[in-house]
């Protein structure tokens, strides 16, 4: 009955250590069905190597198995509350990839600072806080998902035009349209916070990109009169 959404999301998966985010079962896609009401997503702790369509778990907006003899990924909770209240994304990736977990764990957004960055967004890569007490001690992984709500929320954020979010002292999520544009951001993401994390090496204090540049960059991609690619 799903087996559309399970061949989409199982290749969207395998997308991941070919592109060098994920090392052994870290991460996942998750490709929703919205019309269905359902998403599919990474069994838990499946080596890639292994994985399989027939694999993929099918589960609804609150997390629950509709469909599959495996365990969903244990980050099942967190994708169901951003599909549940964010019904334009049709894909979220989470990774560990290395140079943006590590902006991650060090609390820090990461800043604009060259043309590369202003192409995807026109603000500072978003880092949540790390999670409250109260939210650790009660549903982890579906509070992960409100973590990412309540930052976009308090700093004023569209996920539609930012699809991308570090976790403070977790990891980073991007999301998409669909599983080629998640899996995209999450590539472009890691690409971002390593062009980053060496600039900053080699000069502390390298400033923000300028304005001008940044809604150039910008514009000529996503603006009303965007002439970039095809």
């Amino acid at each position: 009955m799903y087996e559309d959404l399970k061949e989409e999301a199982c290749h969207a998966n395998l997308e991941l250590p070919k592109l060098g985010l994920v090392l052994f079962t870290f991460g996942n896609v998750s490709v929703a069905d919205h019309r269905r009401g359902v998403f599919a997503i990474k069994p838990s702790g499946v080596p890639y190597v292994a994985l399989k369509p027939e694999m993929i778990v099918i589960v609804d907006f609150d997390g629950k198995v509709v469909e599959g003899k495996m365990r969903p990924s244990s980050d099942t909770l967190t994708h169901a509350v951003l599909f549940r209240h964010w019904p334009f994304i049709g894909s979220i990736v989470h990774t560990h990839s290395t140079y943006a977990t590590a902006w991650a764990q060090a609390q820090c957004d990461i800043p604009i600072l060259g043309t590369t960055h202003a192409d995807h967004n026109t603000v500072d890569i978003p880092c949540a806080p790390p999670m409250r007490d109260e939210m650790i001690e009660g549903d982890y992984e579906l509070q992960t998902g409100h973590q990412i709500l309540d930052c976009f929320q308090e700093r004023g954020l569209d996920a539609r035009e930012v699809e991308m979010v570090l976790v403070g002292n977790h990891a980073p999520f991007t999301w998409g349209k669909n599983a080629h544009k998640a899996v995209y951001n999450a590539a472009v993401l890691e690409e971002i916070a390593r062009m980053a994390f060496i600039t900053r090496q080699i000069s502390p204090e390298a400033p923000r990109l300028k304005d001008a540049l940044i809604r150039k960059h910008y514009e000529r991609k996503h603006g009303p009169n965007a002439y970039y690619g095809n």
